[in-house]
């Protein structure tokens, strides 16, 4: 797919200069963009060696999730034209620098739905079901055999709350459709009409929190949604409720969250995001055994990998070519 991309450009006698922010991709990707443009690629290891290899660049592969701002667009110099990230989320990102200097600015949406619906299912399940408390029962011979031991959340009948309801929340639903639900709710900015047609109902984050068994929080990062999920959130969901977060750490007040786990306020929780990250080995989410901890891992699988890598090629390589963006970011 990225060879035949490549292989399709026509950039004349000019070789535009390319940076690629992160060393840690197959080198048969590098090697393929080699064949038409110059490429920088910078280990990625800290940000002072990021700002020095995309100096004069054309376009940035921006493949970290460091800070994208002025400093960035400053370090590469005027004759950037376009960046583009190998993310879907984008709260690391000065979006209104490249406004202002018109520089194009893409992302990768839409090809991170299922990986991370994925992801969301499998924390689901393994928070609802109780696997990891299960695995220190186990590791600490506590293993009992009698019929009420260890009952878990049931999935079949139940009420299912979705906060975000773009792609990745409207993928989360499809894979729900297989386990038999109850219901679906959902909330966010404004109506759906692709959750009209799923049979999903609209409405505020109150009656969602109060009414769901499961809450998966799949919305972005903003001033408006951080620190949404809090003592006071928390306080209205159920006893029974489980919490799976697929979408940024900082949506989530986590003490506020270690706080409901540990007094019964909510039953579990499945994290692939949190804060910091990489999070620290004594932070008390680890001590818990009623909260499933993954290091986002949403995307990580190899097709997920080629397909990002191809979208982000594909946006800087379509611009320089004369062309627009395949995944704008649009705020």
């Amino acid at each position: 797919m990225l060879d035949l991309l490549v292989e399709q450009l026509n950039f004349g006698a000019r070789r535009p200069k390319l940076a690629i922010t992160c060393s840690d991709i197959p080198s048969r990707y590098i090697d393929t963009l080699k064949q038409k443009c110059d490429v920088i690629v910078s280990d990625g290891t800290n940000r002072s060696d990021i700002l020095r290899a995309i100096s004069g660049a054309e376009g940035i592969l921006w493949l970290t999730a460091d800070r994208l701002d002025s400093e960035v667009l400053d370090a590469a110099g005027q004759q950037l034209k376009v960046v583009s990230t190998m993310t879907s989320g984008m709260d690391y990102v000065a979006a209104e620098e490249f406004t202002k200097r018109g520089i194009a600015l893409g992302h990768t949406p839409k090809v991170v739905n299922d990986p991370v619906a994925d992801i969301a299912i499998g924390l689901m399940l393994a928070a609802a079901r109780r696997f990891h408390e299960g695995r220190l029962k186990i590791a600490s011979g506590q293993w009992e055999m009698r019929p009420q031991w260890m009952l878990g959340q049931d999935v079949p009948g139940s009420t299912v709350g979705i906060v975000g309801f773009g792609g990745i929340g409207q993928t989360i639903l499809k894979r729900l459709k297989g386990f038999d639900i109850g219901r679906c709710l959902y909330t966010g900015r404004n109506r759906k009409p692709e959750a009209d047609q799923a049979g999903a109902s609209y409405v505020d984050l109150t009656t969602l929190l109060r009414e769901s068994d499961f809450v998966f929080i799949a919305c972005p990062l903003t001033g408006e949604t951080a620190r949404m999920f809090n003592r006071e959130t928390f306080a209205l969901m159920k006893p029974s409720s489980v919490l799976i977060n697929v979408a940024r750490g900082g949506i989530v007040d986590q003490p506020a969250l270690v706080e409901a786990l540990t007094n019964g306020s909510i039953f579990a929780a499945g994290l692939d995001v949190m804060t910091p990250e990489p999070l620290d080995t004594n932070d008390p989410l680890l001590s818990l055994p009623n909260c499933v901890v993954v290091p986002h891992l949403g995307t990580a699988t190899k097709q997920s990998l080629l397909d990002m890598f191809t979208i982000t090629a594909n946006n800087v390589l379509s611009v320089l070519a004369g062309g627009s963006l395949v995944a704008p970011f649009r705020k």
